[in-house]
């Protein structure tokens, strides 16, 4: 049977190595303190560093979804108010209408005063067809300009959609078309207001009844692009408070995999202190420190 001699440079060795082991547990225990974060560095777990990774990107996805629902509310928003104001201005112009289409009620100083009137709401309603967000037009589509309609109610706008990616894989328009709310092309809104008011300051009661139709389908359309509207708010708006929750429970299941549990790294704090004062007392006794003491 073979026996091994254990020599004083073993045992030294032996301990030393135990006690940098030791050491070692306490810094890296004391670093996690200091931190407040239980991963510093890939090998402390590469596991759970894969997990954190992957919740980080998460996160950050849904951090960019939230923040596109906030800007797709906010043109949306924008777009509801001036909506809201141009039915008024539309419900305004067809009682000035009915007005005028009286015959025989209406002298011609009145008559005119009704043009009039009308033309203030043709200029505030080219206005809020010129309503932006942001610095964009909100009826211009997708273009780089600051305008959607000229001051003759032209349209200078470029056709496209405006999307807000809120989620993965959900896409949803937040501008709306100008043709949708304010006609198109050849039978704007504008142009419509145009011949009202010749109608009235010529007593034409066809031009007048034709103007008065033509105000009815222009409320018909705004008030349909104004439900429109709202139910993409509403989804949008769902969207940004799923992706808000989502950020919340990613955060909590990080902090379950990053963070220090700090009353738990305390409490080994403590013990490997405990233990590492133990070990040096331990090796302190077990070493010979003297050459007699060596060869006794």
């Amino acid at each position: 049977m073979a026996i091994t001699r254990v020599t004083q440079k073993m045992m030294l060795q032996t301990s030393m190595e135990s006690l940098q082991g030791q050491l070692a547990r306490l810094a890296r225990t004391q670093e996690q303190i200091s931190t407040g974060r239980q991963l510093n560095r890939p090998s402390d777990s590469p596991t759970g560093v894969s997990v954190a990774m992957r919740l980080r990107a998460s996160l950050a996805d849904q951090d960019q979804y939230s923040r596109n629902a906030e800007d797709g509310l906010g043109w949306l928003g924008q777009i509801d108010t001036v909506l809201s104001t141009v039915t008024d201005q539309v419900r305004r112009s067809r009682d000035l209408a009915l007005q005028g289409a009286s015959t025989g009620a209406n002298s011609v100083a009145a008559r005119d005063a009704l043009a009039t009137e009308l033309e203030q709401i043709r200029e505030g309603l080219i206005a809020s067809a010129n309503a932006n967000y942001l610095g964009r037009p909100v009826f211009g589509g997708i273009t780089s300009g600051s305008l959607a309609f000229d001051s003759n109610g032209v349209y200078v706008g470029t056709p496209g959609a405006v999307n807000r990616t809120i989620g993965e894989g959900v896409t949803i328009r937040v501008d709306v078309d100008g043709a949708a709310v304010f006609g198109a092309a050849g039978s704007t809104l504008f142009q419509q207001l145009d011949d009202l008011v010749t109608a009235l300051r010529t007593t034409d009661q066809a031009g007048i009844q034709t103007g008065l139709t033509a105000l009815n389908q222009a409320l018909s359309r705004v008030t349909a692009v104004m439900a429109d509207v709202g139910t993409r708010f509403g989804r949008v708006e769902s969207a940004n408070q799923l992706a808000k929750d989502a950020t919340l429970g990613l955060t909590t299941s990080l902090a379950d995999v990053e963070a220090t549990d700090l009353p738990r790294a305390t409490v080994d704090l403590h013990m490997q202190e405990m233990a590492y004062q133990a070990a040096l007392s331990a090796t302190a006794r077990v070493t010979q420190p003297t050459l007699l003491e060596f060869l006794r």
